[in-house]
């Protein structure tokens, strides 16, 4: 019996982890693979790397699947995306075209571990410490800052939001947090305060560490207006999305100094453009949107992706985002 062999297309495998971080032999004859490594930013070339696919498989949001591009994917019948949400990937769209979209489920804590790296590397300075022990620089250049006693402020609070403010407790930290319908009782069962609202949040807070998802509310919500509410020596953090917070406006807040620094890992367009200004700003310390890149995770992602291929191969679907709409085609 004759098997009909699907073209895999993989997106975004920057590492070259999606082979090696899952066991793909049960899908080995029955799909060609081609995996891309580098990220594709122009138009014209991304059609000519998807059009001949029946799969595309996108990490996260690296690379937009917007209506136009799906249109012009005839060929294209499942889309598989690593966690269960993608804002980067046109759902009704697809869904509209004939096109399955299926997800992954995540593994850890591995975006509020990173969320705790990058605070402690700001407050503590790690970055010029390192580079001027690798230098044979000056020894004890900077004077570190503390998280006992001060005020951790959560912008959000949903799974990562509350894996954040559990390990503020263990520090000794006040936690306050703000959503749109975040109620006392919500609040007190996490162990946080609820901030009476946003603006309250972002004056009161020492370090303010974003954790929404990117919606049409939320994104540019922190603009020039809540961080000139921020105290000076505050922190601001963001492993959530980029969009949230207005590149401009915080480019400005940190070079006048209207917060005392900010710590990144999610940024407007990724991979951040080479001459991009926040590689040339001193009080800002940045990682490659690393919060779910850890071994753990991935394992839990690749291997749902296998997963999600061989049931969608075998007409029983799994982890399913969007269905083709009755009557939908191309």
């Amino acid at each position: 019996m004759t098997v009909r062999r699907r073209r895999c297309v993989i997106l975004d495998d920057y590492q070259n982890a999606v082979l090696k971080a899952a066991d793909w032999t049960a899908l080995k004859e029955r799909l060609d693979i081609v995996i891309h490594q580098t990220h594709i930013n122009d138009a014209a070339e991304l059609h000519a790397a998807l059009e001949d696919a029946q799969i595309i498989v996108v990490n996260r949001e690296r690379t937009p699947l917007s209506e136009t591009l799906l249109r012009l994917l005839p060929k294209l019948e499942l889309i598989v995306t690593t966690g269960m949400a993608n804002a980067a990937i046109d759902i009704a769209a697809a869904a509209r075209l004939g096109k399955t979209v299926c997800g992954t489920r995540n593994a850890g804590n591995p975006t509020a571990e990173l969320t705790w790296a990058l605070i402690l590397a700001s407050i503590r300075h790690l970055d010029v410490e390192i580079s001027n022990f690798r230098a044979a620089g000056p020894w004890q250049s900077s004077v570190g800052g503390d998280l006992a006693g001060r005020t951790l402020g959560l912008l959000g609070l949903g799974r990562v939001g509350a894996q954040v403010a559990r390990v503020a407790d263990a520090f000794g930290m006040r936690v306050a947090a703000w959503t749109p319908k975040l109620d006392a009782k919500r609040a007190a069962a996490a162990g946080v305060e609820r901030a009476s609202t946003i603006e309250a949040l972002f004056a009161t807070s020492d370090i303010l560490s974003i954790h929404v998802p990117l919606t049409d509310e939320t994104r540019g919500l922190v603009g020039e207006k809540l961080l000139s509410a921020m105290q000076p020596h505050a922190l601001l953090v963001n492993t959530s999305r980029g969009p949230v917070v207005q590149e401009d406006a915080l480019l400005s807040a940190l070079r006048s100094r209207t917060i005392a620094a900010a710590a990144l890992d999610v940024f407007d367009v990724e991979p951040l453009p080479a001459d991009h200004p926040y590689r040339k700003t001193e009080n800002l310390i940045a990682t490659p949107h690393l919060g779910y890149v850890t071994r753990s995770n991935y394992a839990a992602y690749f291997g749902d992706v296998v997963e999600d291929i061989a049931a969608w191969l075998d007409g029983t679907p799994v982890r399913v985002l969007a269905m083709p709409d009755n009557g939908a085609g191309n």
